[in-house]
C-alpha cells in the first residue's frame, strides 16, 4: 500500500537484485533506483505511516514532515549523482553496497521510533564499510576494521540508550529527547560518534581517504548527515552542542593545513563544516535550525563535488598527495573548473551555495548573543577558505608543474560534477527557491544584504592575502610526505602497545599457572601410586552409615547448587 514503507527500502531491496543482472545492465539499473524512490517519495502524504508491532513494541517506520523530506530529497539526489559518477565502475561489491548504504540513510531519517532508527543505523555502518574494503589494500582493510568497530560501538550505545529510555518512559518515539536521563545521554553520545564530535572524530579521517574513488563520494554524503539529522530531531536547543560545534569548526583547520593527502584534507574540512551544523542545532532557534539543515544540504553537494574532483585526479594519476601533484589544469581543465566551483561554494563566496546557508548559522549566533562562538565561526570561515578553498585547487592543479600528463576524467564523472556544480551555483544565486524547502519559514533573513556581502567579501580577500603572504615568505607549511598525529594515536599506537603489554602479562601469568598446575598434578599422581601404609588414612575402615551420611550431604549440596 502507498505510504506504508520507507523509500529507502526501494534502494535496499533493489540492490539485492544487482548480482543477478547482466553486467551491461547493472550500471543503468543503479541510476533507476534513486529515480524510482524519488518519484515514490513525492507521492507520500505528511504524517506517520508504516506502523508495526514488534514483540508488543509499537514501531513507526515512516514519518514524513518538512525536516525528514529535506534530507530525503538531498539523500536521493546524492545517490543519483553518486550512481552517475560511478557508471564506469564494474565492481559488483560497490554496485551493491552503495544503494544499500544510501537506502539505510534514507530509512534512518524517515524512522519515527528509536528501534527503527537503530536497525537502519546498524545497516548504515555495515554497508558503508564495504566501500572502504572494496579498495582491496592492506591500509583500506585496517581502516575499514577500525571504522566498523567505531560505528558498531555507536550502535551499541544507541541500543543501550533506547532500552533505558523505554524502561524509564515507556516510549520509543524518536522525538525531542534532551539530556534528561542516562538513556538519552547514551543516545546523545551515539549520535556524537557518528557526527564526529571532538576526540570521537578520527574514524572519519582514517577511513574516508582509504575508500575507493567512488566510495568516498558516497561516504561524504550520508553517515555524518544522518547524525546531523538525528541531533536536529532529538536534541535541538541543547546548549552543550554550541561549544562542541564551535570546537569542531576550529581544530580541524590546523590539521588540514599541514596534511599532504588532499582527500584527508577534505575529511578534516568535512569535520569543520559539521561544526557549523552542530552549532546551529545547539542554538535551536528557527533561523539556526534552518541554517543547520540548509548547510547540511549544501555541504553534501559542494563537499561531494570536491571529493569527486579529487577522485578524478586519483583515478587518472594514481595519487592525491599534494607533494606529487601540480600543473594538472593543463590535462584536466574541466575537473579544475568544477573543483574551483566546489572550493568557492565551501568558502561561502557570494552567488555560491555556502554563502546563503552558512551565514544563517552565523547570524543566529549573533542574534542570540553567542559572541565568542560568533568569533570562532568567523575564524573557521576564514580557515576553511585556506585549506579547502585555496589549498585543494592550488596544490592539485596549479602549485607547480609535476610533469604528470593524463587524460581528462571520464564523461560520467564530468557529468556528475557538472550537475553538482550547477546546483551549487543555483542555490547560491536563487536562495529564496531553496529556502522554501526548509523546516521553518524564512521571514526576516536576507542573505544578500549589503553588510553581509561586503563583510564576507572582505573576510575572503583578507584570507587570500594572508595565504599569499605566507606562501611568498615560506611560512606556509609545505606539502611533505609525512603522517600527522591526531587523537587516533592513542588507540592506534598507544592503545596497541598497552594491549601488547597486557597480553604479555596474561601470557606470563598463564604460563606460571600451567607450571604450578602441572607440578600439582604430578605430585597427586605420585601420591596415588604410592602403596598405603598399614595404619594410614586410606587403610582405615569406614562405617556404612558414615559413608551414606556423606553421600547425602554431597547430594544435597549438588541439588542446592543446581537450584541456584
Amino acid at each position: 500500500m502507498i505510504g506504508e514503507f520507507t523509500p529507502g527500502l526501494i534502494l535496499i531491496l533493489g540492490a539485492l537484485v544487482i548480482p543477478l543482472l547482466p553486467r551491461s545492465v547493472r550500471a543503468p539499473y543503479t541510476l533507476a533506483l534513486p529515480v524510482v524512490a524519488f518519484v515514490y517519495l513525492l507521492g507520500l502524504p505528511h504524517g506517520e505511516a508504516g506502523q508495526w508491532q514488534l514483540f508488543d513494541l509499537p514501531l513507526v517506520t515512516l514519518r514524513v514532515d518538512r525536516l525528514s523530506l529535506l534530507f530525503g530529497y538531498i539523500f536521493l539526489l546524492a545517490a543519483l549523482l553518486g550512481a552517475i559518477y560511478a557508471l564506469h565502475e564494474r565492481d559488483v561489491v560497490q554496485q551493491v553496497a552503495a544503494p544499500i548504504y544510501a537506502g539505510s540513510a534514507i530509512g534512518a531519517i524517515f524512522a519515527g521510533d528509536l528501534v527503527t532508527l537503530f536497525i537502519f543505523w546498524e545497516m548504515l555502518a555495515i554497508s558503508s564499510v564495504f566501500l572502504v574494503w572494496a579498495r582491496r589494500t592492506e591500509r583500506a582493510f585496517g581502516a575499514g576494521m577500525r571504522y566498523l568497530v567505531v560505528q558498531i560501538a555507536s550502535g551499541v550505545l544507541l541500543l543501550a540508550g533506547l532500552l533505558m529510555h523505554y524502561h524509564q518512559t515507556g516510549s520509543l518515539a524518536f522525538t525531542t529527547l534532551g539530556l534528561s536521563s542516562t538513556g538519552t545521554l547514551l543516545i546523545f553520545v551515539a549520535f556524537g560518534i557518528k557526527c564526529a564530535f571532538p576526540l570521537l572524530h578520527n574514524w572519519l579521517q582514517d577511513a574516508y581517504p582509504e575508500a575507493t574513488v567512488t566510495g568516498t563520494v558516497y561516504l561524504s554524503s550520508f553517515t555524518t548527515k544522518v547524525a546531523v539529522y538525528a541531533l536536529a530531531r532529538g536534541y535541538a536547543g541543547t546548549e552543550v552542542l554550541v561549544p562542541i560545534g564551535a570546537a569542531m569548526t576550529a581544530f580541524p583547520i590546523f590539521y588540514a593545513v599541514i596534511e599532504n593527502d588532499l582527500r584527508r584534507v577534505l575529511a578534516y574540512s568535512l569535520n569543520n563544516q559539521l561544526g557549523f551544523m552542530v552549532v546551529g542545532i545547539g542554538i535551536g532557534t528557527d533561523l539556526a535550525l534552518n541554517g543547520a539543515v540548509a548547510h547540511a544540504f549544501a555541504d553534501i553537494l559542494f563537499k561531494g563535488l570536491l571529493f569527486m574532483s579529487m577522485g578524478a585526479v586519483l583515478f587518472r594519476t594514481g595519487t592525491v598527495k599534494g607533494s606529487e601533484l601540480g600543473g594538472l589544469y593543463k590535462s584536466m581543465p574541466w575537473t579544475t573548473g568544477f573543483c574551483i566551483v566546489g572550493a568557492a561554494s565551501i568558502s561561502a563566496f557570494p552567488l555560491f551555495s555556502g554563502f546563503v546557508t552558512k551565514s544563517m548559522v552565523i547570524a543566529a549566533a549573533m542574534e542570540k548573543d553567542y559572541f565568542w562562538t560568533w568569533l570562532v565561526l568567523l575564524f573557521a570561515s576564514a580557515g576553511v577558505f585556506h585549506h579547502a578553498g585555496i589549498k585543494i585547487p592550488y596544490f592539485a592543479f596549479f602549485a607547480h608543474d609535476s610533469g604528470k600528463r593524463c587524460a581528462e576524467a571520464p564523461w560520467n564523472m564530468l557529468l556528475a560534477m557538472a550537475i553538482t556544480a550547477g546546483l551549487c551555483i543555483g542555490i547560491g544565486s536563487f536562495p529564496w527557491l531553496f529556502y522554501r524547502l526548509l523546516p521553518y519559514p524564512v521571514e526576516h533573513f536576507v542573505p544578500y544584504s549589503l553588510d553581509h556581502v561586503v563583510g564576507q567579501t572582505q573576510l575572503l580577500f583578507l584570507s587570500a592575502l594572508a595565504f599569499t603572504v605566507l606562501m611568498r615568505t615560506g611560512i606556509y607549511p609545505p606539502e611533505l610526505r609525512s603522517t600527522n598525529l591526531d587523537f587516533d594515536w592513542f588507540y592506534r599506537r598507544a592503545g596497541y602497545r598497552v594491549a601488547q603489554g597486557l597480553y604479555a602479562i596474561s601470557a606470563s601469568a598463564r604460563a606460571r599457572l600451567m607450571t604450578a598446575a602441572g607440578t600439582g598434578v604430578q605430585w597427586l599422581a605420585v601420591g596415588l601410586h604410592r602403596p598405603p601404609a598399614p595404619d594410614g588414612v586410606l587403610a582405615r575402615s569406614r562405617l556404612t552409615g558414615s559413608m551414606a551420611f556423606w553421600a547425602a550431604v554431597m547430594l544435597a549440596a549438588f541439588l542446592i547448587l543446581s537450584y541456584l
